[in-house]
C-alpha cells in the first residue's frame, strides 16, 4: 500500500486508540507517534443500546463498543478541524465494524484505507511492516 505523506494512521482496539504520522516520502512508510487524548467510554449512542444476550454475553463487549465509538468521535473530530488530512484505520474486525457505524461524512471522503487486523498492542515496526505489506 502507498500511504501518503502527512497521512494519519490510526490504530484501535476496544480499549486504546494510537495515532501515528507518515513521514516518509511515498512509497516508504515511517510512522511516527502523536499524541492521543485519554478517552473514556461513555458515549450512550453506541455500545449501550445493546443488551446483553446470548449473542452479546457481556458488558466487555459493551464497554468496547463504546470506546469505539468515542475514538471515532474524536476522529471525526479531527478531520473537521482539518487536524487531519488522509486517514487509514487499522483496527480488530468487530471495533472496525463499530467504528464504521460512527464515521462522519468527512471522515469517510478523507479515508485512504481500512485495514481488520488486531495491531493496537504492536510496536511500531510491527505496524509499518503490516502496512508496507498491504
Amino acid at each position: 500500500m502507498i500511504l501518503p505523506n502527512d497521512a494519519t494512521v490510526a490504530v484501535a482496539d476496544g480499549e486504546r486508540l494510537r495515532l501515528f504520522r507518515n513521514k516518509a516520502a511515498e512509497p516508504h512508510v515511517r510512522l511516527v507517534a502523536v499524541e492521543t487524548p485519554e478517552l473514556a467510554a461513555v458515549n450512550a449512542g453506541s455500545g449501550l443500546r445493546h443488551r446483553s444476550s446470548a449473542a452479546n454475553p457481556d458488558d466487555t463487549r459493551q464497554s468496547e463498543d463504546g470506546f469505539a465509538a468515542v475514538a471515532t468521535d474524536h476522529l471525526n473530530q479531527q478531520v473537521l478541524a482539518g487536524a487531519v488530512g488522509p486517514l487509514f484505520v487499522i483496527a480488530d474486525p468487530r471495533t472496525l465494524g463499530e467504528m464504521r457505524r460512527h464515521y462522519h461524512a468527512e471522515l469517510r471522503s478523507r479515508l485512504v484505507g481500512e485495514l481488520a487486523k488486531d495491531l493496537a498492542g504492536h510496536g511500531v515496526e510491527a505496524i509499518e511492516a503490516t502496512l508496507t505489506k498491504a
